[in-house]
């Protein structure tokens, strides 16, 4: 065992902290890695302030982590000392159920979150604001050196969480896709759309956020406090998704979708979604969800992303500012993902 510097939330609500916390020793299959950036994600600040249920205090959040492997185990072949890699959203699973074997480890019954989740060991799972974490290497992504390491942070939870739906259900050209919410989801789910090939529409409450739709390659901009605006969307779009923490109107969201076409939501509203039946049968369409994706899948989308150029949009911050970024993500003051610089700790 050794111990590394961290940022921890001590209780339920508490502001975080710094802290010490211990990381088992690299095992035959473990790589090691220096922490350079991790990418704040509300899901921290609904774990952090209990949001979720009662969650294993103290808590180190963070699952948008790049950075350096500095030492690997003896059996260890996909890795070497001095690779650029990043972790996401998890850091084990069963490897033997049908999820597992398909590639789809986010959805195994035995998954094991980088942060609040119970490891084989029985200990719990500490996350990426701390200076170093041992992780096993089938759950260690590749970054490619092409990515700006801290924008590609935010790839391993917010760009994934796009990309994953987008692909299932077949954004490309000749698609029209809207994204709902222009927020830490939403701008990154607006670049791959556009580089998938779609026509993109982004809906967000207000116009105040225009400018940067359209700069960030959507065709048409809407805001979905306009009534009339609304309604002369009806029936255009092959695909919605929906990013928003709010609770959705899932039967207006469901109108904007032509014959056939699906409604994915990625947002976490905590009350449940209101739906009506016959919105949802006229026209034949589908109300789906979606986590995050698979280990391969994420390594396609940041291979993918490196192709395109895309990183999210990040305002870079020290770990001494991270409760002051809670508040501003709670208020939608940050455009669009805020980043922690974790080069202070060790």
């Amino acid at each position: 065992m050794f111990t590394t510097d961290a940022f921890a939330a001590p209780a339920e609500g508490a502001p975080l902290g710094a802290a010490t916390i211990t990381r088992r020793e690299v095992g035959p299959q473990d790589v090691l890695i220096d922490v350079a950036y991790c990418g704040i994600c509300h899901t921290d600040i609904h774990h952090v302030r209990g949001e979720w249920g009662p969650q294993p205090y103290p808590l180190v959040p963070g699952h948008e982590i790049v950075g350096t492997v500095t030492a690997v185990g003896a059996e260890v072949s996909r890795f070497s000392p001095g690779d650029r890699v990043g972790v996401g959203c998890l850091v084990r699973s069963c490897g033997e159920c049908a999820s597992c074997r398909a590639g789809q480890e986010q959805d195994c019954a035995g998954m094991v979150g980088t942060y609040a989740g119970t490891d084989a060991d029985g200990t719990i799972t500490q996350g990426g604001y701390s200076g170093k974490i041992v992780v096993g290497q089938d759950f260690v992504l590749r970054v490619p050196e092409s990515l700006d390491p801290a924008g590609a942070a935010p790839l391993l939870c917010a760009g994934i969480t796009m990309y994953s739906p987008l692909r299932r259900y077949g954004a490309g050209p000749g698609k029209k896709v809207a994204v709902l919410g222009l927020g830490g989801l939403g701008h990154v789910g607006v670049k791959l759309a556009v580089a998938m090939g779609a026509e993109v529409t982004v809906l967000s409450q207000t116009l105040k956020k225009l400018e940067d739709g359209l700069r960030l390659g959507a065709t048409h901009y809407h805001a979905t406090s306009d009534a009339d605006a609304l309604a002369g969307l009806a029936g255009r779009f092959d695909l919605l998704i929906s990013t928003v923490t709010a609770p959705p109107d899932v039967a207006t969201l469901l109108s904007l979708l032509a014959p056939g076409g699906t409604l994915v939501n990625v947002g976490l509203p905590a009350e449940p979604l209101v739906l009506p039946a016959f919105s949802l049968v006229m026209g034949r369409k589908t109300l789906a969800g979606s986590l995050f994706g698979g280990i391969a899948e994420t390594q396609e989308m940041l291979d993918f992303c490196a192709a395109h150029d895309i990183t999210a949009d990040i305002e870079l911050i020290a770990p001494e500012g991270i409760n002051a970024a809670y508040e501003r993500v709670l208020a939608s003051d940050v455009r669009y993902r805020f980043v922690i610089d974790t080069a202070t700790l060790s």
